[in-house]
């Protein structure tokens, strides 16, 4: 039990790998609880049934729990307001959402998606920002019942005021104001009878007594959907607190497009884990110069909830390093860095399997390094010489690397089986031979044209790391290509 009666989750969803801002939203969340001796619970937010996978959530709980944070409830070990998935809990939230549409606080939509779409272009031409019109705000109860009864697919929305602001207090924005003008008449309840997240992440922190919801600020424009919803529950909302999100140096939104940003792609490249939380909690902190070298013991002590920046947490990857490198020099024994050296390098089995696919292309043990040395290291040293002897023309090889990168990402499932699967397919819409398209990425994954197999290198360096190549291969090969 709580010594404070504070209880706070994180709650991601199993669409993707595991983003270094969910690491820094939990961590966050993880110091509140533990300053306040309170309890941090993990929950799955999983009403996504297109874009959630039970590969997604597995990769979400080894990443957290790599981080070493640790939760009182779960999807994993249970808890007294469980189940912790959302898929799960598909029969709690329908209760709630007829107790709005009886009071007349939701409504019953039955537009069709080409309808909406239609709706959407309009006020895009128009310079209008899109969001529901209310054709079917006002429909009589006797038609909305004939029409469920003849089977037509409806959703349910919120009823949203006419007029007016929501006010609210944030733990970090403080005083907030939004115009209900602003904020869409949401979609709570799906045609498949799924909630949103909007309704499902109310009715959840309702359920599992949640105190305060720390997240990104993203999500501060749709706090006045979450307070009407409170309210119309007749439900007291918890302290909201929104984090400023993580940028790049340049200040742009730290994106899988720009940046590595999975939690796995830097347990690959050899990052500690303390290291990296030590990174992300000083976000959280005031530390004089000199004493930004913290455990997690030190980080709670120091965490300072109420003095946070609205400015946004820079991602500096050199102050990373630096971090990195002072654990590794300062914090471990010797014995204790080479138990972390082998774990690392035994991380996936991929060492050992990596040591497996060179036997049958070594003549001596001295040849390995060379060979499967590209699966430890955090750089393959891509350069225009490193494409040089392909058959194909640098546009070429640039057109296929690119259209490899963007296709991978359509993987559900990263496996030898589907790597091939999807490889020979995008060979087939570019309507070239499966051994054209593939000598360019062995250049890129592993910087060598002689490399182990592709498909089984590929699977054991993780997706998160052949992304990363990809990327630094078709920057190298833009040059290439506008050199010509």
């Amino acid at each position: 039990m709580t010594t404070s009666g504070v209880r706070v989750r994180i709650a991601p969803s199993p669409t993707g790998e595991p983003h270094v801002g969910t690491a820094y939203i939990a961590l966050f969340n993880y110091l509140f609880a533990k300053k306040h001796g309170g309890e941090f619970i993990l929950r799955i937010e999983d009403t996504d049934a297109t874009r959630s996978t039970a590969e997604f959530e597995q990769k979400v709980l080894d990443a957290l729990k790599w981080t070493g944070l640790t939760w009182a409830e779960g999807p994993d070990v249970g808890g007294p307001y469980g189940p912790y998935r959302q898929s799960e809990r598909k029969d709690t939230y329908r209760p709630f959402v007829d107790k709005m549409v009886n009071e007349g606080n939701a409504f019953r939509c039955f537009c069709t998606p080409e309808r909406l779409e239609q709706m959407r272009e309009s006020q895009r031409a128009a310079g209008k920002p899109p969001g529901y019109d209310g054709l079917c705000l006002h429909l009589k109860a006797e038609e909305v019942t004939a029409r469920m009864e003849a089977g037509e697919p409806s959703v349910v929305r919120l009823k949203i005021p006419t007029s007016g602001s929501c006010d609210f207090h944030d733990g970090v924005y403080g005083d907030v104001s939004i115009p209900w003008e602003s904020v869409d008449m949401q979609v709570l309840l799906k045609a498949d009878g799924m909630p949103t997240y909007h309704m499902a992440n109310v009715v959840d922190d309702h359920l599992m007594k949640i105190t305060h919801v720390a997240r990104g600020e993203e999500w501060l424009a749709s706090v006045p959907k979450h307070i009407l919803i409170y309210k119309y529950l007749g439900l007291e909302p918890p302290v909201f607190m929104h984090l400023s999100l993580m940028r790049n140096a340049d200040k742009s939104k730290l994106s899988k497009r720009k940046n590595p940003t999975s939690i796995s792609y830097y347990s690959a490249l050899g990052y500690l884990p303390e290291a990296l939380m030590n990174f992300l909690g000083l976000f959280f902190m005031q530390i004089a110069e000199g004493e930004e070298l913290l455990d997690m013991e030190q980080l709670i002590a120091n965490f300072d909830p109420d003095n946070l920046s609205k400015a946004g947490a820079i991602f500096d990857i050199q102050k990373l390093d630096w971090l990195n490198g002072r654990w590794l020099r300062e914090k471990l024994t010797p014995e204790e860095y080479l138990a972390r050296v082998f774990e690392w390098a035994s991380e996936n089995d991929r060492l050992t399997e990596a040591l497996k696919l060179a036997q049958s292309r070594v003549t001596k043990l001295g040849e390995l390094p060379n060979l499967a040395g590209f699966m430890l290291s955090n750089d393959v040293g891509l350069t225009p010489a490193s494409f040089a002897g392909l058959k194909t023309t640098p546009a070429d090889t640039l057109e296929i690397v690119t259209t490899v990168q963007a296709d991978l990402e359509k993987i559900l499932e990263w496996n030898v089986a589907t790597i091939e699967e999807e490889l020979r397919a995008i060979s087939e819409r570019m309507g070239k031979k499966l051994r054209v398209v593939t000598p360019p990425l062995f250049v890129a994954v592993s910087g060598s044209q002689r490399s182990l197999p592709l498909f089984d290198s590929m699977a054991l360096l993780g997706r998160s790391v052949v992304r990363q190549r990809l990327k630094v291969a078709i920057q190298v090969l833009t040059t290439m290509a506008g050199a010509v």
